[in-house]
């Protein structure tokens, strides 16, 4: 859809040219006697979505183009607003929980993550050892399953439509995974405050460990399509181009902000459950592009396999929960001999528990950067407040800065290395 400037308001004499063919002539007197001007066309708008399959969701932009060239890019967000915020203000913490799946959709089980690291943190709860293995194992999980959408779709919208083909297969692996811990393919609800839903099977053990001997082979075949690929080359080296101190004064966070040259990572930096007891590579490149970004996310699969392989070396049998009936809700067998254990549930799953009075900020390294919770409780069984601190609303409002002097084919390579999902960006 284009928008041109209007012609109301032509002086006498005015000529208005487009493609260099006067569209309205003037008389000869009029020609003599005034002075010719020519008025020249301003940029057209264009529409990019809501309705567009490279918008990853609902984002709608309006592209200021100068021919084929974007000079500005103005998104407008909010069309997948549904009040997430208040809507966990009426809910107790338990109940809480499951809406943080719905905000990154695409990686669920680290936003859980945050919300239940805040409220152990007001409650001053701490949870058993291999449970905060399983939470590692499972956010390593979820940042693999993240990072394969991305490339393979961002490539899909480049133009490379095997990768798409492959990575479904292989995440279908993985989602096989959440659904045997949890019973759900995508919205998990499986990290709880103080621990975890329920154990996993030795099984469950041992197929994971297998898919970490195969999967690097995986990868080796996925960057045989796209790193060296010289179509792919064009499309991502030197576009979008940030500088560190850009990604810093924006608020990247993630791989965007470690694709610019800046080696910082929520898990070596700030470490949760137990990743202060892995070893890792935090993978940083400088060139701060798009084809940067997607190098970034290729080393971080790896990394994230060896963390894996590294928390089922070191996870010990054990309790996956808090052993206090107050926060977790008893074994099923002894709600069956003892009353005081079928209160205890009664009260957990309708009242809920309190927490006391106390304010939190407490972020995650998802797969996207970095996810924060600010949860201020009153000592009730419900969050006063809970602030959500998205990682693609800071990357989505530098894309104007981004984009600008950019190609229009362009755009879908950009959005597509910032990682957006409107879930998490609209709440």
């Amino acid at each position: 859809m284009t928008e041109h400037n209007k012609t109301d308001g032509l002086a006498p004499g005015d000529v208005l040219v487009k493609n260099d063919i006067p569209e309205m002539l003037i008389s000869d007197t009029a020609a003599k006697t005034a002075e010719l001007r020519t008025i020249e066309f301003d940029s057209h708008k264009l529409n990019f979505g809501p309705q567009h399959p490279s918008a990853h969701g609902v984002l709608r932009l309006i592209l200021d183009m100068d021919g084929e060239l974007v000079r500005r890019a103005d998104p407008h967000i909010g069309l997948l607003h549904r009040g997430t915020e208040k809507l966990i203000e009426y809910k107790t913490y338990q109940k809480a929980l499951p809406y943080f799946d719905r905000l990154d959709y695409a990686s669920p089980m680290c936003e859980e993550q945050a919300f239940a690291l805040a409220t152990e943190k007001l409650l001053g709860i701490e949870a058993p050892d291999r449970a905060k293995w399983l939470r590692v194992i499972f956010a390593e999980i979820t940042r693999v399953l993240n990072h394969i959408l991305n490339i393979t779709a961002m490539g899909l919208d480049c133009g490379a439509v095997t990768p798409a083909l492959w990575g479904y297969e292989e995440r279908e692996k993985l989602l096989e995974f959440y659904e045997a811990a949890s019973g759900a393919r995508f919205h998990a609800n499986y990290f709880r405050p103080g621990g975890v839903a329920r154990d996993i099977p030795q099984e469950l053990e041992d197929r994971i460990g297998n898919w970490t001997q195969e999967f690097p082979a995986w990868i080796d075949e996925l960057e045989g399509l796209l790193t060296e690929n010289r179509i792919w080359k064009q499309r991502t080296v030197g576009i979008g181009i940030f500088t560190s101190e850009q990604a810093l004064a924006w608020g990247f966070s993630g791989p965007c902000l470690r694709a610019s040259g800046v080696p910082w990572d929520l898990r070596r930096s700030q470490p949760y459950d137990n990743y202060h007891k892995v070893s890792f590579k935090v993978p940083v490149t400088r060139q701060g592009d798009c084809y940067d970004r997607y190098l970034v996310r290729i080393q971080e699969m790896r990394e994230s396999v060896k963390i894996i392989e590294q928390g089922l070396a070191q996870m010990k049998a054990g309790p996956v929960k808090i052993q206090d009936p107050k926060f977790a809700p008893p074994p099923r067998a002894e709600m069956k001999r003892s009353m005081e254990a079928l209160i205890h549930h009664f009260k957990l799953y309708s009242e809920g528990y309190h927490v006391p009075p106390g304010a939190t900020y407490t972020a995650v390294e998802s797969p996207k950067g970095e996810f924060g919770v600010y949860l201020v409780a009153d000592g009730s069984n419900r969050p006063y407040r809970c602030k959500i601190r998205p990682t693609g609303f800071a990357h989505l409002q530098a894309l104007d800065e981004l984009s600008r002097r950019s190609m229009l084919a362009d755009m879908v390579a950009v959005l597509g290395s910032l990682d957006l999902v409107f879930g998490e960006v609209d709440r």
